[in-house]
């Protein structure tokens, strides 16, 4: 008892500091001692995950002032993470840096800012997201511009954003470790551009760019250290393998192929240029993995899987994560069409947890929602609202993904959702794991024995109404 007093009135000294208009740097810290702490405003949870390569190293709790604070006494020098869920940034540390950190939910990116020693350098990184996230806003209309005029326009914009990493470089004069990150910050948002410009172009405009780009137009792709493994989680940099991988696999896709087959046929593409590409198995693992995930959670053909996972199996050599990958593909096999809909446990809005099968009477649409997402919230009700008018054939489901009854509730007491059945889901996880719920946007359609008529639809897609024929 005595050691936790202590370790309060030391906590709360320290976290004192958040309240000054200006913070202390030069914090008591020797060579393996470190220290992260902060304060969240307007919190949706009780505390802040502390990560390194996408492992969870602490769950820092919140205390009453939603302030939080961590002494590490042996912590590596590299880039960290740390999440309040579902919101994530990054965080760096030098040797002897200790860092605290002002966040508030409501617009997380936004209110970020890094205090202690080490701030200058995790301010910038800020600076750079926050920057490359304003040019992203912007960019829809420059990838309508022709070739010439798109090149211009954002080779000017990099070279304006260089000069300003070379300036923060030459005063801060931060070391090479800690550049890898600064530098990625920099070239991978302009390398993406270049790599989702020929795509979107031709669909926003009709035009086909690809023969008219000159050789050299990718060159920085033979630049790239691949097989750099501090980059392997760094948001900038997957980003960047994404887009890279598909713009490689379009090239190679057949154009009179089935949407579903070309899907399949894309995906395997990428399977085996990240094989040829990344020779670090750390590295091509993780990177395998993330094709994995996000071909596993499309909106697609769910007969093709088995193929797509015999040629990830072949490659990948992450037993440990091959599992996890496993795991989706068989929940996936459970949700094909003609199988019961696998039972999960909901609560009604008197409380009482009921089964998923003893809701479902007759042909059926299950949408979904958070309180996180307002503006879907309320859409996807008006939409189901829509469908239910044009098809009262069917029963509309809304099941609502929090874990908070009263506020679930409070939120559908503002609004008369007419015909529209609510309930909400008593363990998301099991809801996640059972129906492979990982897009708030989707949606599942029943026979009315309850079994699956299809269970990856997106409710907002424009032939929604084809599945309802």
């Amino acid at each position: 008892m005595h050691n936790l007093k202590v370790f309060k009135i030391v906590s709360i000294s320290f976290l004192s500091l958040l309240s000054l208009c200006s913070c202390e740097k030069k914090f008591k810290s020797d060579n393996f001692t470190a220290y992260f702490g902060g304060e969240v405003s307007n919190p949706l949870n009780r505390y802040v995950l502390f990560l390194k390569d996408n492992k969870v190293i602490d769950t820092i709790p919140l205390d009453r002032n939603n302030r939080f604070f961590k002494k590490f006494d042996s912590l590596a020098p590299g880039l960290y993470t740390f999440k309040h869920e579902p919101e994530y940034q990054y965080v760096y540390f030098d040797k002897n840096d200790s860092i605290m950190v002002r966040m508030n939910s409501s617009d997380f990116d936004e209110s970020v800012v890094f205090c202690g020693r080490g701030e200058e350098k995790n301010n910038f990184l800020m600076e750079m997201y926050l920057k490359n996230e304003e040019d992203r806003d912007k960019m829809f209309t420059v990838f309508d511009y022709d070739l010439n005029k798109f090149t211009k326009y954002i080779d000017s914009a990099y070279h304006s954003r260089k000069s300003y990493y070379n300036s923060k470089k030459e005063l801060l004069k931060w070391n090479d470790d800690f550049d890898i990150y600064a530098l990625a910050s920099l070239d991978f948002p302009y390398y993406t551009k270049k790599e989702i410009y020929p795509v979107i172009h031709e669909i926003r405009t009709g035009e086909n760019v690809s023969e008219k780009l000159p050789k050299d137009f990718y060159q920085y792709r033979d630049e790239i250290d691949y097989n750099n493994k501090g980059l392997t989680n760094f948001s900038p940099f997957v980003k960047y393998l994404t887009y890279m991988l598909n713009n490689m696999a379009i090239e190679k896709a057949d154009p009179n192929a089935s949407p579903e087959d070309k899907a399949l046929e894309m995906n395997i593409t990428k399977l085996n240029i990240a094989d040829t590409l990344f020779k670090n198995p750390e590295i091509k693992n993780a990177i395998l993995d993330n094709i994995a995930f996000a071909y596993l959670l499309e909106d697609q053909h769910i007969l093709n899987n088995k193929k797509f996972l015999d040629r990830y199996n072949e490659l990948s050599t992450d037993k440990g994560n091959q599992n996890e990958i496993t795991k989706i593909g068989n929940a996936i096999q459970m949700l094909k069409s003609g199988n019961p809909l696998p039972n999960v446990g909901l609560i009604g809005l008197d409380g009482e947890t009921v089964s998923s099968e003893n809701i479902i009477k007759g042909k059926t649409v299950i949408f979904f929602w958070t309180e996180n997402a307002k503006a879907h919230f309320e859409t996807a009700h008006k939409k189901a609202m829509e469908l239910k008018a044009k098809h009262p054939g069917y029963n509309f489901i809304a099941i609502n993904v929090d874990d908070n009854q009263s506020k679930w509730k409070n939120n559908l007491s503002k609004y008369k959702f007419e015909k529209i059945e609510e309930f909400r889901v008593k363990d998301f996880e099991e809801l996640k794991q059972k129906w492979v719920i990982t897009k708030i946007h989707r949606a599942i359609i029943t026979n009315a024995d309850g079994t699956i008529n299809n269970a990856f639809v997106n409710l907002f897609d424009v032939k929604f109404v084809d599945h309802l024929k």
